[in-house]
């Protein structure tokens, strides 16, 4: 299967580019979207989005405005998302837990001309309406209000056909805020080609296509479920399983049984959850063809855990809100547990290392920068930031890895995250996975805090319910089969016990906050 490039298209429309090819192989009736009880066919689809392109251009939405949405996981949120895109209007799908504040700077920062939202979060709008800067047109999706638009309403008199706006590859189609975990979220600009991308792992490599059921744990704003358990998973035919709410493990193995996922994308949290809550170990997750995950780095010893209860690996991968799809994953024939694998079809990638120069020799670890079609033109409104991370089609991912001498790339940690430790650079991800090998410890984490002398010391973070009162004794086991394993200089100091880790509503960890905590336990000590 393979995709024209950017450089060979006059004009492109994303939404076009994911629904036109399940039209034109004939797939009206298949079924494109499961939601509960609730199935829609292609066909359905197909007009549904129509019908909402017109109900938005009826509300005077004009191409290059921006579109905010609050909207849950159901088929209403692709019906406007994909009839944003097909008018030429820029959706914006944010974090469902966002903070008043920050929804209130995305609004500011973007200048949307349009709110579409669910019900249940009209309160957070309603305590920054005053804030916004220019009110939106707003829609409410799920219940009628009297001062808001209401989505069935606005749709039902709508055409059912509606031509796509021609643009030009580079022009503007999606935005996505990034997760803003130590500061103001960034709005990443997508152009249409941004799809082009869609099908080189799922399609050339997985062979996913009509048939084939997607389901994601994380929800659409995300990046990652929104490139491959929405866009990609459509424009190749497949099924896409929605949930509206926040599933826990219960959740996953019902929607498992039920509905049959072939695929099924997660984070490492969501595994280790179906791990011990022994979801994994039922019958309908032997069913499933492959297990993704991403978000941060899945340790060997989930990796081997999961092996054990369901006979099948967990494929890892790494990509950014930056690109949308992944660039580094592992695949079904070409597997290396504890690696994010090899590049994805049609990605170039490049380590640079500390001295700015390209990493050549296998084990030296530096910061990797990528290149593919989905990359962002860049940061709204931060043209400084925007020409230290994308240079010439190249996204910096911040992240550190190494490569070995078969190419198998491996995750080093946020190149923010590297701590200088008695004058030697050391990676919290290391000691992380050694830590984890002991079967007690469930989740590890390293930070780095200055002591009194203002000498940066290694903190580690863990969850490790199994110890229960035997802390002493067990800190004593870690901290000798550390400086046995490892050196000295990577020993942490001081560990601290939790009951569970920071994490952002993406699952990814917090490390800021554990930084806090140390500090505030270290000031605490002193004092």
């Amino acid at each position: 299967m393979s995709s024209t490039t950017s450089s060979e298209r006059k004009s492109l429309n994303m939404a076009e580019a994911i629904l036109g090819p399940s039209i034109a192989r004939g797939q009206n009736h298949d079924i494109a979207l499961i939601c509960g009880d609730e199935t829609v066919t292609y066909c359905q689809l197909w007009h549904r989005v129509n019908k909402a392109g017109n109900a938005f251009l009826e509300l005077g939405i004009q191409q290059g405005e921006r579109v905010v949405m609050m909207v849950r996981d159901c088929p209403e949120f692709v019906y406007v998302y994909l009839g944003l895109l097909k008018i030429g209007a820029v959706p914006i799908a944010v974090n469902l837990r966002l903070s008043a504040a920050d929804l209130a700077y995305t609004f500011n920062d973007s200048d949307a001309k349009a709110f579409v939202v669910d019900d249940m979060f009209l309160a957070t709008y309603h305590e920054i309406s005053e804030e916004v800067k220019s009110r939106p047109v707003e829609i409410m999706v799920d219940i009628e209000h009297a001062d808001y638009h209401f989505l069935p309403k606005i749709m039902a008199p709508a055409s059912k056909e509606l031509a796509a706006v021609e643009l030009k590859p580079e022009d503007p189609a999606m935005w996505m805020y990034s997760s803003g975990t130590t500061g103001k979220p960034k709005g990443v600009v997508h152009s249409q080609k941004t799809i082009l991308d869609a099908e080189h792992l799922m399609g050339d490599i997985m062979g996913v296509g009509p048939g084939d059921r997607i389901f994601g744990s994380s929800k659409l704003f995300f990046a990652y479920s929104m490139g491959h358990c929405f866009l990609a998973p459509i424009k190749l035919g497949a099924t896409i399983i929605l949930y509206p709410d926040w599933p826990d493990a219960d959740a996953v193995a019902n929607i498992v049984k039920r509905f049959e996922p072939t695929i099924l994308f997660s984070v490492p949290t969501f595994y280790r959850n179906l791990l011990r809550d022994k979801a994994a170990e039922k019958p309908a997750f032997k069913n499933v063809r492959y297990y993704f995950s991403a978000g941060e780095k899945l340790p060997r010893s989930l990796f081997d855990q999961w092996m054990e209860a369901t006979g099948r690996p967990v494929l890892e991968g790494i990509g950014a809100t930056e690109t949308v799809f992944l660039f580094l994953a592992n695949r079904p024939d070409k597997l290396n547990p504890g690696t994010c694998g090899t590049p994805t079809p049609g990605t170039e990638v490049k380590i640079i290392g500390q001295d700015g120069e390209l990493v050549t020799e296998p084990n030296k670890s530096g910061v990797l920068w990528v290149r593919m079609a989905c990359v962002a033109s860049g940061y709204w409104n931060l043209k400084k930031k925007t020409r230290e991370v994308f240079r010439d089609g190249w996204y910096c991912t911040n992240d550190m890895f190494t490569f070995d001498e078969d190419g198998w790339y491996e995750y080093q940690g946020r190149a923010d995250d590297m701590l200088k430790i008695s004058g030697q650079w050391v990676s919290p991800t290391e000691i992380e996975d050694h830590v984890l090998k002991n079967k007690k410890v469930t989740q590890a984490a390293v930070v780095g805090v200055a002591n009194e002398d203002g000498l940066v010391r290694l903190a580690l973070f863990m969850v490790a319910p199994e110890v229960g009162d035997a802390k002493a004794a067990f800190e004593k086991e870690l901290t000798d089969s550390l400086i046995e394993n490892l050196a000295v200089y990577k020993c942490p100091r001081r560990m601290i016990f939790l009951d569970e880790m920071p994490l952002t509503a993406t699952g990814k960890l917090q490390r800021f906050e554990l930084r806090k905590m140390a500090e505030e336990q270290q000031l605490a000590a002193v004092s």
